[in-house]
């Protein structure tokens, strides 16, 4: 599929997500369009390092490494669906600028990396979704350490480490000619041994795709793109508890504090504080927004701009005292 197909086929993607929450997004999106002025006009630039950054090839995610002071992208580069081979892995300075554009790269030292998607840090190892397997890189040298190809999957997207193991969403696309969403909506584990289990199906995941770890309430956050509840799941249970509602069409998720989280929405194309059951956007015009990555230490986070190949980086929001 060339990249003008792959468009159409993400165009279709989005549209369908579209139509399938009108039911469930009521007047939650007047409110949150009527906030975003407000709270865009009070954010800042980031301090230092650049605000924009170009030359990646379909960067899906960022991901933060506090102890080496560097970011991670993972370029899909091609069908976020195929097995081309021809994924990589950029390593970006700590202000953002690219320390190395390919520094794990498909096909070089033994790694195969196809639709790279996902990352999440455990240890030494960098694990990076991988349309229907999850692979292992030292984070540290770029060589890869594993590769576990996940029994059933469709498409892998989000993944983090939990207490008991790593956690992956299943978008459940299937690769035909227009990228559908047919399902199933899982979670995968992978615990001790490399063991893997279906950790959660349910439809109320409506195509799962951001998820991480709030330590603090010890349970998962998962966001979906066809749908626009935002959800929390503790590991073992078989249901979800909404947390509220959003634009829809969300990809990215982090932790901020013990209220508040950020959240990207490909429905109005912005980087939302959620907080109290409502998304309100702080910054808009961010096209194809991906799966973001949070540097805590500078207040700082890194949106991947899917579609435009570039990254954006922003100020994280002050948090408003009532």
């Amino acid at each position: 599929m060339t990249g003008t197909r792959w468009a159409l086929a993400i165009a279709a993607l989005v549209a369908t997500a579209a139509c399938g929450k009108k039911s469930d997004t009521g007047a939650m999106a007047d409110s949150s369009a009527a906030a975003a002025g407000d709270t865009a006009a009070q954010a800042a630039a980031p301090a230092a390092g650049p605000t924009k950054v170009e030359g990646f090839q379909g960067p899906e995610s960022v991901k933060y490494d506090p102890d080496l002071d560097v970011w991670y992208v993972t370029n899909i580069n091609g069908t976020p669906v195929a097995k081309d081979g021809n994924g990589y892995i950029s390593r970006l300075k700590s202000d953002g600028t690219v320390d190395s554009m390919k520094y794990i790269e498909s096909g070089r030292l033994g790694v195969t990396l196809n639709g790279p998607k996902g990352m999440a840090l455990q240890g030494d190892t960098l694990w990076v979704a991988d349309i229907d397997a999850v692979r292992g890189f030292n984070r540290r040298t770029g060589i890869p350490v594993a590769s576990i190809t996940l029994k059933g999957a469709k498409f892998l997207n989000d993944l983090a480490v939990g207490p008991d193991g790593i956690y992956i969403t299943d978008t459940g696309i299937k690769a035909d000619a227009g990228m559908s969403h047919p399902g199933p909506d899982r979670v995968y584990r992978i615990g001790p041994n490399r063991a893997q289990s279906v950790a959660l199906e349910n439809d109320s995941l409506a195509g799962p795709n951001g998820i991480t770890w709030d330590g603090g309430r010890k349970q998962f956050i998962i966001v979906p793109f066809f749908g626009n509840v935002v959800r929390a799941w503790t590991p073992g249970s078989k249901v979800t508890v909404p947390l509220g509602t959003s634009p829809g069409q969300l990809d990215g998720v982090e932790i901020l504090d013990a209220q508040r989280m950020l959240i990207t929405s490909w429905a109005d194309s912005s980087l939302d504080v959620f907080e109290n059951g409502t998304a309100t956007p702080a910054y808009k015009d961010l096209p194809s927004p991906a799966d973001i990555g949070l540097d805590a230490r500078r207040n700082r986070v890194a949106i991947p701009l899917l579609m435009e190949n570039r990254i954006e980086f922003r100020s994280v929001p002050a948090k408003v005292t009532p």
